[in-house]
């Protein structure tokens, strides 16, 4: 299959064929190749070795894509099927975002306040969800508008976290 992957606002061809064995996968990202594993971990966990390197993530689906953490950092993916042969959109996205709640959980630090900039994958949050931290990162550089969250507050999944402007 053949996808358009939006992530950050950056679009990328991904081609995704079944690899040699249960749960390998040759992904082709803008033409280079990559050969992944991905293995079911738990209801919304994945286990992914991809380059020899390890990670966990944890993913909650979305119209049209997916939410995912991955090294404490909230990525949307925007994933639409491509029209064969048609060279995938490039551009960036503008106005503010949303830096959401991955998962239910109790916020253990913010790390910013309203009228801070902040460089893109700075840490602006501590979140501490199925007995793990996970700093929550932002997806690019800005200048936080809304930190409507405080510490030991619980919040549940897509609970607004962070804006940026």
């Amino acid at each position: 299959m053949i996808y358009d992957a939006t992530v950050d606002g950056h679009t990328v061809r991904a081609e995704v064929r079944a690899g040699s064995g249960e749960g390998r996968y040759t992904v082709r990202i803008d033409g280079r190749p990559l050969e992944v594993d991905v293995r079911a971990a738990g209801p919304h966990t994945m286990s992914v070795i991809a380059c020899g390197h390890a990670h966990e993530i944890f993913l909650e689906a979305l119209e049209g894509g997916y939410r995912v953490l991955l090294r404490g950092r909230v990525l949307d993916v925007g994933l639409v099927e491509a029209a064969r042969g048609a060279v995938a959109a490039r551009g960036t996205a503008g106005g503010p975002a949303r830096v959401q709640a991955p998962m239910p959980g109790k916020l253990v630090r913010v790390l910013v306040r309203a009228g801070q900039d902040v460089g893109a994958g700075q840490g602006l949050v501590v979140m501490e969800a199925m007995k793990m931290e996970n700093e929550i990162r932002a997806p690019r550089a800005g200048r936080v508008k809304e930190a409507p969250v405080q510490e030991g507050q619980a919040v549940e999944t897509g609970a607004l976290l962070v804006l940026l402007e």
